[in-house]
């Protein structure tokens, strides 16, 4: 059976458990055999993260610790210049030739897929899964211009068709949307405020022995 690898991109700026109940549950029900967690090196259509490079793949690796099939993926980390992710996508398909690769984005990303770098690539090189709030029912997106004949051709009911192919594939999966923000998370803290809860302990450790968002 087909090696079957999860992506999941963002700033992570700093990682919070809005960004890592999804990646679980995910994961789960993909049976995945593993969810890389890839940090934005530098973001192409928005500002810089506050931490470093090296400070956000710390606290990630804080925080996937001990956590099964979550990996920390530095490779848009180690990249020059803006990150895509169709370049993201191709690195790892020429790593893994032979493995059905699915790329996680939530419902707002997918719903702007259209204006993303090479955007029509995407499908070639991974499958789509578009992590939603329960309950949700499609808002037009079948109608979109472009998307639409993308999900009447590509969009799957079957989390087994997924390994079936690498590639090429729309799946829609309800995760639990915490209302946890990064932004947030750093206001807090640069006000000295108590973040517990928000994000796991670990990072918590990882932000006040390094300093970070003070």
């Amino acid at each position: 059976m087909p090696e079957m690898i999860g992506i999941f991109g963002g700033t992570f700026d700093p990682v919070h458990f809005g960004h890592l109940r999804p990646a679980v549950e995910v994961r789960e029900a993909l049976q995945l055999d593993c969810l890389r967690l890839v940090p934005c090196g530098v973001p192409a259509h928005r500002a810089p993260p506050l931490a470093s490079p090296e400070q956000r793949l710390a606290m990630l690796r804080a925080a996937v610790q001990g956590v099964r099939g979550l990996r920390v993926d530095s490779r848009e980390i180690a990249r020059r210049g803006p990150c895509y992710s169709v370049e993201t996508l191709e690195s790892l398909r020429e790593a893994h030739p032979h493995a059905a690769l699915v790329l996680v984005i939530g419902m707002d990303a997918f719903a702007t897929l259209d204006s993303w770098h090479r955007w029509r690539e995407l499908p070639g090189l991974a499958h789509l899964v578009v992590a939603h709030r329960p309950g949700w029912r499609d808002e037009g997106l079948f109608r979109h211009r472009h998307l639409g004949p993308l999900l009447r051709d590509a969009c799957c009911e079957d989390v087994a068709a997924l390994r079936e192919t690498r590639a090429g594939r729309i799946f829609f999966q309800p995760v639990t949307q915490l209302d946890i923000s990064s932004t947030r998370i750093r206001a807090l803290l640069a006000a000295g405020k108590d973040v517990s809860f928000l994000l796991p302990a670990r990072v918590i450790e990882v932000i006040q022995q390094q300093r970070i968002y003070t």
